[in-house]
């Protein structure tokens, strides 16, 4: 059994297939096997879903497993139930189940299908061809009549000159639909669940972490599926801002207003950059670290990496703790033999203590974030990128009025490939604009006392080694810095072999000023800190 819309599981469809079924099978002296009728409710035969998705993909494996005996019937309703796919596609799809031994049974028509009866009758077989042809023919049509619905119904939402619900894609999972008004509504508890979320996220928090967090509060983003696959859909959802997102024949839509919004245009755009910027590799030790693996932490001497390398097994403070020099800081090229002529390493302790206690300080951070050029590259990149848009939006635009005077009324194939090509090109300069244009409203955003009282706020958690303050403290690093240059033996390259006193740091922020901080290696306080422009070994960005 199979109908399009669910909607005909409460008429007479399932019923009438079903009842045939039956009838079929007495009047055979055939035993109905329940265990084998498959329904598929609301999967398209055209778009192949109930092959994909449904009952009868279930049914074609178990043929080619061999699970289906030879001289079982199949019953459906006519050949258009079993497949409106293309005529060919269908065809095989029949052939398959015939070739199997197996009889198929139209009810609308009475007509038995199979090996001995399509070798004594093959225009049968052409008949069944053409009967595919028919259905298919029809489900074209009715698809092509529905997508110009829907690109009427948003061309009307656009204009503001029509208002209701556009019946194609998935709505979120925290709205509802209201029936007598037509509008969508919050699901309080769903809504909630995805405010907590973000929250968590634009802390630091990683999926597995909200996951368990909303639990613990009886919350949750949807009915089931991959937690985390799903948080990091929910995060890009421009749904978020009351947004519904459509593409129809490779037209996309944005129909604002459709849904109430959860985050303004600038929440969402922060939550873009921060889901860009986020680490591939969130720390997954029992001590977050506040620096490693964020790709920011680098050598000075040489510019590869400086990685953890954490002496977890050795003895404990009276606390529990691990002893400061037991959570530390080494060179990739050294390590590995890739260059470094520094060798040695250093107590990862002073640097996040001195990194921690520079940023609580807000004329510290205004400092850092004063005097950089980052905000007029970026501005630049913007205008190129910008450029690029139009640019490819017009050569589409001429494209397309080439194809629509053509006399000869079919367009070239090679005018439709390359408009196709433009409009992908398109698709993704645009994707390029809105990802600058949100670097670019973070750079141009100056730190407030807020920003500096928060990292003030968790200086303690993180000198306690408390998992959720080093998180947060770690996404601050993250939305702050691009990178920070460690020389763990000074920043004189003659000094480096017995020079014993400070870690010097290179903090450059995102707006690309940098600042220096020379460390003491015992203590973490950071003695001073000043501009830089230049140091020895790698060159800063």
């Amino acid at each position: 059994m199979r109908f399009s819309d669910p909607k005909q599981a409460a008429g007479s469809s399932a019923d009438r297939q079903l009842e045939y079924a039956r009838r079929w099978a007495a009047e055979h002296g055939m035993a109905l096997d329940a265990a084998l009728s498959m329904q598929d409710e609301g999967l398209s035969a055209y778009h192949q879903r109930h092959v994909t998705k449904g009952a009868l993909g279930v049914f074609l494996a178990a043929i080619d497993d061999g699970r289906i005996p030879s001289r079982s019937v199949l019953i459906v309703e006519g050949l258009d139930r079993l497949s409106r796919a293309e005529p060919i596609q269908a065809q095989a799809q029949l052939a398959q189940i015939i070739n199997a031994g197996i009889t198929v049974v139209t009810a609308s028509d009475g007509r038995e299908y199979n090996r001995a009866g399509l070798k004594a009758q093959p225009m049968d077989l052409v008949y069944s061809l053409l009967v595919m042809i028919r259905a298919h023919e029809e489900s074209d049509t009715k698809s092509k009549r529905v997508r110009a619905a829907i690109h009427r119904q948003c061309k009307g939402w656009q204009d503001g000159t029509w208002r209701g619900v556009v019946r194609n894609g998935k709505d979120p999972s925290w709205t509802t639909l209201d029936p007598a008004t037509k509008t969508f509504h919050l699901v309080p508890e769903r809504a909630e669940a995805v405010k907590l979320a973000i929250r968590m996220f634009r802390d630091g928090h990683g999926a597995v972490r909200i996951m368990r967090a909303l639990a613990e509060q009886g919350l949750q983003l949807t009915n089931g599926g991959n937690p985390a696959g799903q948080l990091y859909r929910i995060l890009r959802n421009r749904a978020l801002i009351g947004e519904k997102v459509l593409e129809i024949n490779g037209e996309q839509y944005r129909l604002a207003g459709y849904y109430p919004a959860l985050l303004s245009d600038e929440q969402f755009a922060d939550l873009q950059q921060a889901t860009e910027q986020r680490a591939k590799q969130k720390g997954t030790g029992e001590i977050p670290g506040l620096i490693t693996g964020l790709r920011l932490a680098y050598c000075g001497y040489c510019g590869s990496a400086m990685v953890a390398q954490n002496l977890m097994n050795r003895g404990r403070r009276d606390d529990g703790g691990p002893q400061h020099g037991h959570r530390r800081l080494i060179c990739v090229g050294n390590s590995q033999g890739m260059g470094c002529a520094v060798a040695g390493s250093c107590s990862v302790v002073p640097i996040e203590h001195a990194i921690m206690s520079y940023c609580a300080d807000q004329m510290n951070l205004a400092r850092l974030f004063e005097g950089g050029d980052r905000s007029e590259a970026l501005s630049g990149r913007l205008a190129i990128a910008r450029a690029r848009v139009v640019d490819t939006a017009a050569k589409i635009e001429r494209i397309t009025d080439a194809m629509l005077a053509d006399d000869a009324g079919e367009a070239p194939a090679a005018f439709k490939r390359r408009a196709r090509e433009l409009e992908a090109t398109l698709a993704e300069q645009e994707a390029e604009t809105e990802a600058l244009e949100r670097e670019l409203a973070t750079a141009a955003a100056s730190p407030t006392p807020a920003v500096a009282k928060a990292w003030a706020d968790l200086q303690a958690g993180v000198k306690a080694l408390d998992y959720d303050a080093r998180t947060k403290a770690r996404q601050l690093v993250a939305d702050t810095f691009e990178r920070i240059a460690i020389y763990h033996r000074g920043t004189e390259p003659e000094q480096t072999r017995s020079w014993k006193g400070t870690i010097d740091l290179v903090l450059v922020a995102k707006r690309g000023s940098a600042r220096i901080l020379h460390v003491d290696r015992q203590t973490g306080e950071w003695r001073h800190g000043e501009g830089v422009l230049d140091l020895p070994g790698e060159p800063l960005p």
